[in-house]
């Protein structure tokens, strides 16, 4: 980790005249992505999924197990994602050739004995099931083993209760990786929390991740009624600063709030934001939101409803935001802007340094 960062005042970008645009640099490929939420994979159906362009045929077998194909038949490039769950395999809708889970051809059903048979047939990727995501490994699959599924306490702790979010956002990733990480943007959402102001008592930074804390005090004005019931299920401390932790683990974000003196947080946030397409201009955002259980029995649960409809407003606001940033790039052909934050910087030089340079006409993700 660097050295803790606590003066806030402006500093050249040294890097940035000669740094590739942040807006160019795919997201790297060995990590683990959620590419759908598990109960969109039900028993003996498909599913069409997309990563950086890649699209991607989910199937769940009869065995309660998820496969990930790429979503092209290997002999007319029909996608397989319309096809046809047989058991433990996938048939083509087309001419009905059947693939494995590791996608190899099991039949095809009209070959004779004097045809040859295609030398390969589709890629599989690496898939794991958590959180109530279905995960895929789009790198080096040699890698996959290695490489360990995002590992959440709170989704699995039963003194929480997780609400999970999905949602398609018009911008790169990097967006909104700023957007969580930069709290100097909570203006933005004064209708629907009042006015806060944030205090970022210090931050480091490390080969792949930055971490800030903040202090969070409200100054007054109209607040949501949803924001005062997020204050009444124990997100926010009763009469206190909230202290807020936020943390980009790449490609991973998690934003956490402990309460002074409590062995578990008030609540905590793991976020991801996938890209669909080859430019990845457009991104995937998937959210697991795990709340503290207060003690009354059940109040969370009557409450879930307008703490769900409390975060999807603020979301909102926050996609309006980044998909306006990502329109002034499209526009503008670059980005031109004219970033201060230390904090900022130091993310910008993380997510660059942990990507893949966009090849000519954004290929350079797909599989060969």
């Amino acid at each position: 980790m660097a050295e803790e960062q606590t003066a806030l005042h402006p500093r050249p970008d040294g890097s940035s005249a000669t740094a590739p645009d942040l807006r160019r640099t795919g997201i790297g490929q060995d990590h683990w992505y959620p590419v759908a939420v598990s109960a969109s994979v039900p028993r003996n159906r498909t599913f069409p999924a997309t990563f950086a362009g890649r699209r991607i045929a989910l199937y769940r077998s009869a065995s309660g197990t998820v496969h990930a194909l790429e979503d092209r038949c290997a002999h007319r490039q029909v996608p397989l994602s319309m096809g046809v769950v047989e058991g433990e395999v996938l048939r083509c809708c087309y001419h009905a050739w059947a693939y494995r889970g590791d996608g190899r051809i099991s039949q095809i059903p009209y070959l004779t004995k004097e045809c040859a048979r295609p030398p390969r047939g589709v890629r599989a990727y690496p898939v794991h099931e958590a959180h109530g995501l279905v995960f895929v490994f789009p790198g080096d699959p040699a890698k996959a083993a290695t490489t360990p599924v995002p590992r959440l306490p709170a989704v699995a702790s039963p003194r929480h209760r997780t609400m999970t979010f999905s949602r398609t956002v018009r911008c790169h990733y990097s967006f909104l990786h700023e957007n969580l990480l930069d709290m100097n943007h909570q203006f933005l959402h004064r209708g629907v929390v009042g006015r806060i102001r944030p205090q970022l008592l210090g931050y480091e930074t490390g080969p792949s991740s930055v971490e800030a804390r903040y202090l969070f005090r409200s100054t007054g004005g109209r607040k949501d009624r949803g924001a005062r019931l997020l204050a009444a299920e124990g997100v926010r401390s009763s009469g206190r600063p909230d202290l807020l932790t936020i943390r980009t683990e790449y490609p991973y974000q998690t934003l956490l709030s402990v309460p002074e003196n409590a062995d578990v947080p008030a609540f905590s946030l793991w976020a991801v934001y996938v890209p669909e397409d080859a430019e990845q201009r457009v991104s995937h955002a998937y959210g697991l939101l795990s709340i503290a259980k207060p003690p009354v029995p059940g109040a969370l649960r009557l409450a879930w409803p307008l703490i769900r409809r409390f975060t999807e407003r603020v979301f909102a606001e926050d996609r309006m935001a980044v998909e306006a940033e990502q329109r002034a790039w499209d526009e503008q052909g670059e980005d031109r802007n004219r970033e201060i934050f230390p904090l900022i910087l130091d993310l910008r030089a993380v997510l660059r340094a942990n990507g893949t340079p966009l090849g000519p006409g954004c290929a350079s993700g797909r599989p060969d």
